[in-house]
């Protein structure tokens, strides 16, 4: 394949027996010493000092004048990580991305892995912080979960100017003829707050603006944070910026960004957030970490700018999509490879035998105890992301990401129903030893790259209606009989076609738990409904987001969230954060 080979050092410690538990995540991230972001640039990619803008010693931000994305130029190869519907017990998929990319360098490989940023939402709520985990992680580890580089400020900063500047207009005479009752664009947070979701603003007398319904969501399913993460530089960014829907005239006109000449102060507050970040992993292998918008509620990828730079600067990206292939891969397919043009060579399907059990009905509480039969059970889980990915011309590598207490008779049951489905099931142990426990996956992932470029194929073409757009995902991917649409969802997507709209791509916001809307229906349900109760245009980004079921843009907090566990020790470091 022409591979660029890079001298490799590693001073990450390794466990000799997997069953011996690790330290917590936070302190095997501290136990090593991170290089210096500049030198790492430098003798990686051979980028001069300048290139990068430093946010301290090991995190900055990638200048894309010095990196030549042009169409004539080299690219490497794009490897997509997804897993299996995601459980409680974790899959691991982050994980899983940084184990592959340390172990592809191990091989001697060039290649970096491209993540989303954290929200702080989960962090301080149910889910931790997402840098991966054991010896596969991104560092600073504190600092990626806590604040990064900014970016999420400036798309929470950029959204909420928009509506203030959207109430101002209304209370100086609202010159666009904007009706207060269809101003559809709330303000973002974040966290995880429920008390948000439906608030009534301007009260107080003329003095303080017009009374109206409004809300908060989270920043990470802002409009903006989905145009960040697939705008193609800042004139597009620009354009996307005001080409966003705010509301609508009595008459029902809509009212664009555009038309109130707000677009140029937000372009200016996401001017630097538009500079994908770069950092390392444990080994001391370049990570690419730009954007964050949820799976479930969003588009679920990072951004088309970090990933073109990392195809530019080596022969193997590796990216994730988030949740289940379900809802991130289709949509890494069908919204951001539909209108970026890159496209996956390979695929990547992480599993773990615990959630294999769990959705064969074992209990939480003995997931980790021998059960083939429940093994087999829950494989139909995996069954059907194996299948749905090959609808789309990938053939995944299978990687079962092992835990302690797993056995070689259960790994080995995997492994032979996976062979039976044409695919290649490989045991992996990154978590516990790094690139070590990578060194198979990484070969793996190779092997399939040899096999040559897949042919890739949409779910469905641009010129399909709104509604058959929803239901083809609906019966092909989540395999219900049919989508039952509200009288309300139905009257958007007439409004959203007579606007033209009607070639967008679809975005379905449902919950990750499950290929139904129901989180309790685990494993490969089959025949249930799918229920769209609204759908929102996303004119800017270029989608239409179908909301179904009971997922909520604002979560809330679980009974005991992770914030109850995150503070400082007497020597000011963050303890409690995973």
């Amino acid at each position: 394949m022409g591979f660029r080979y890079n001298e490799q050092t590693s001073d990450t410690p390794v466990l000799e027996n997997l069953n011996i538990a690790p330290k917590p995540d936070i302190e095997i991230a501290r136990s090593v010493q991170p290089q210096s972001i500049l030198l790492l640039a430098q003798r990686r990619f051979g980028l001069p000092a300048e290139s990068l803008v430093p946010f301290g010693h090991y995190k900055a931000k990638l200048d894309m004048a010095y990196v030549d994305t042009s169409e004539t130029a080299p690219r490497g190869k794009l490897v997509l990580v997804t897993a299996m519907t995601p459980t409680p017990a974790g899959e691991g998929k982050t994980t899983t991305s940084v184990g592959l990319n340390d172990g592809l360098n191990r091989l001697g490989v060039s290649s970096s892995v491209c993540l989303r940023e954290p929200s702080l939402g989960p962090c301080f709520g149910m889910k931790g912080g997402a840098a991966g985990g054991g010896r596969s992680q991104v560092i600073p580890m504190e600092d990626i979960n806590l604040h990064f580089n900014g970016d999420f400020h400036a798309i929470t900063t950029a959204h909420n100017l928009l509506a203030s500047l959207i109430d101002n207009h209304i209370h100086w005479g609202n010159e666009a003829g904007l009706d207060p009752r269809q101003v559809s664009w709330r303000r973002v947070v974040d966290l995880t707050d429920r008390s948000l979701r439906n608030l009534v603003c301007g009260l107080g007398g003329k003095a303080h603006g017009v009374p109206r319904e409004t809300g908060f969501d989270i920043t990470v399913s802002s409009e903006i944070m989905a145009i960040l993460c697939l705008a193609e530089g800042r004139l597009d960014l620009r354009r996307r910026l005001s080409n966003m829907l705010v509301g609508r005239r009595a008459d029902n006109t809509p009212v664009t960004v555009g038309d109130l000449g707000m677009e140029g102060a937000l372009s200016v507050l996401l001017k630097d957030a538009l500079q994908p970040n770069m950092v390392q992993s444990l080994e001391h292998n370049p990570v690419f970490i730009h954007g964050g918008p949820f799976a479930n509620i969003a588009h679920g990828c990072n951004s088309v700018t970090a990933t073109r730079a990392s195809m530019a600067l080596n022969d193997i990206t590796v990216t994730e999509a988030g949740f289940g292939a379900d809802l991130g891969a289709e949509k890494f397919i069908d919204i951001k490879c539909r209108h970026s043009g890159l496209q996956p060579d390979a695929a990547v399907l992480v599993c773990t035998l615990r959630a294999l059990k769990l959705h064969g009905g074992v209990p939480r509480s003995r997931i980790s105890d021998p059960d083939t039969g429940a093994l087999r059970i829950g494989a139909a889980n995996l069954e059907r992301h194996i299948q749905n990915l090959q609808q789309f011309g990938l053939n995944p590598v299978v990687c079962i990401n092992r835990f302690p207490g797993d056995t070689w008779e259960e790994l080995e049951l995997v492994q032979a129903l996976c062979r039976d489905l044409g695919v290649k099931a490989v045991p992996a142990e990154h978590w516990a030893t790094g690139s070590d426990g990578a060194i198979e996956l990484a070969q793996a992932v190779l092997d399939e790259l040899d096999e040559g470029k897949p042919e890739i194929r949409f779910l469905y073409d641009d010129s399909l209606p709104l509604a058959e757009k929803i239901e083809t995902i609906a019966t092909r991917i989540y395999h219900a009989s049919h989508v039952e649409f509200t009288a309300t969802a139905r009257q958007q997507l007439r409004e959203y076609e007579a606007l033209g709209y009607g070639y967008l791509p679809v975005c379905i916001a449902k919950t990750q738990y499950s290929f139904s809307v129901d989180p309790s229906m685990m494993g490969a349900p089959s025949g249930h409904t799918l229920p769209v109760r609204e759908v929102r245009l996303a004119a800017g980004a270029g989608f239409v987001v179908a909301v179904c079921g009971e997922i909520m843009t604002m979560p809330g907090l679980p009974r005991r969230p992770a914030a109850l566990d995150i503070g400082l020790d007497e020597n000011g470091l963050v303890v409690g954060l995973t």
